[in-house]
């Protein structure tokens, strides 16, 4: 039976040593398993009121993870660094990782055969960090690792292996709503934001994917996807890597790679930075062959009492991570829509509170911190200008 190994990408696991706490493990679907790419440190805690020891808030995690990691990256796992009694502490870890990955997910996808790896720090030692694995969410065994692999070129891996996928949708909401029951404004914000967010799995809705290529002569035509030829059930797990010889005529299963650079200038070393992206747009289409002739009419419809009308404007600005030979049919369908809609909602829950007030300013950024194989998004409020006192983002080690 061959041994279960861990492999880690990012830079050795640095840890404070005079900070306890929790660090939520990142991988990718498009890895092998049990690949940690980068690690996010837990930043809310229950009260002590609702939890007699320091745990972590798993909804506001979520929550800031959904905005914060590209999709494409999900949560495998935890490292937990205190001082004793590293088996409670690793089951632990191992428990509040499950339930945050299916929290991460919205309950999608099979969690249930996926393995989670627990990880434990001693702060009285100087050894190493020692890794454990659960097989399975209802398995109540842990297996020690004994082989874990330090990548000497990682960038490389997650860069030969991936692409970037952009896609921006400017987003106008009007708002009508009474004077006198200004309560009401938020329930129309709410179904307008639900009404957009199913927009984009609309059958009539039209996906462009074009490359962002400027310095090659060879650039692929455009691929237009409508909404109605897409699959939304198939998990990623379960997706087919195309091979060259699998690669099918059909359009829709063009892989990532038909718009990535076949050849790299030497000069251009693997990061983020220098990673092939590719541009989606989304379109609506809702013009139809008519079997009738027919005229457009318009029904005027006074409002019972004073109305008053708001208008709510920000832009989503969505990357996501995806494996060169995955079909760009699922890049789109499970990456690119999921991740529209959680930033809409993550808009949403901002803009929700100062609603009938002053607006914030919201401005998706994407960038890389120190020391991070791959981008991340925060949302920042432009309001506060130069001063980030208000910001809020999770912090990488």
């Amino acid at each position: 039976m061959e041994n279960t190994s861990v492999r880690v990408l990012c830079p050795k696991l640095v840890f404070h040593k005079n900070e306890t706490g929790l660090q939520w493990l990142i991988g990718s679907p498009f890895f092998p398993p049990l690949t940690i790419v980068s690690t996010v440190r837990c930043i809310h805690t229950l009260s002590p009121s609702d939890s007699p020891s320091p745990s972590p808030d798993l909804l506001k995690e979520s929550e800031d993870l959904r905005a914060l990691l590209l999709k494409g990256f999900d949560v495998i796992g935890a490292l937990v660094i205190g001082n004793s009694n590293s088996e409670k502490n690793v089951n632990e870890a191992i428990d509040a990782a499950s339930r945050l990955r299916k929290l991460f997910s919205n309950g999608g996808g099979d969690l249930e055969n996926k393995e989670t790896i627990g990880a434990f720090a001693d702060l009285n030692s100087t050894g190493d960090i020692q890794f454990f694995v659960s097989k399975s969410e209802s398995s109540n065994s842990l297996e020690l690792v004994t082989s874990v692999v330090y990548e000497d070129r990682p960038e490389k891996f997650v860069w030969e292996t991936g692409c970037l996928l952009r896609c921006e949708v400017p987003i106008r909401f009007p708002v009508y709503f009474p004077v006198e029951n200004p309560l009401d404004a938020e329930k129309m914000y709410w179904r307008s934001t639900e009404a957009v967010a199913a927009k984009f799995k609309d059958p009539q809705a039209v996906y462009m994917v074009e490359t962002i290529r400027k310095t090659s002569a060879e650039v692929p035509r455009p691929l237009v996807l409508r909404g109605a030829e897409l699959d939304f059930q198939t998990d990623l797990s379960n997706i087919k890597i195309l091979g060259k010889e699998d690669q099918s005529s059909d359009p829709k299963f063009l892989p990532c790679a038909h718009f990535c650079l076949k050849r790299k200038p030497d000069s251009q070393r693997f990061s983020a930075e220098n990673a092939d992206t590719i541009q989606v747009s989304v379109l609506l289409n809702n013009s139809e062959k008519s079997l009738k002739s027919i005229a457009p009419v318009a029904e005027y419809i006074p409002a019972l009492e004073k109305a008053r009308l708001l208008v709510v404007s920000f832009k989503l600005e969505v990357l996501c991570y995806v494996a060169k030979e995955i079909p760009v049919m699922y890049a789109v369908s499970k990456l690119i829509i999921p991740g529209l809609v959680d930033q809409l909602n993550s808009m949403k829950n901002i803009i929700l509170p100062n609603l009938l007030t002053e607006h914030p300013q919201l401005r998706p950024y994407h960038f890389n911190p120190p020391g991070v194989l791959h981008p991340i998004t925060v949302i920042y409020e432009l309001n506060f200008g130069e001063s980030e006192m208000k910001q809020g983002m999770q912090l990488f080690i």
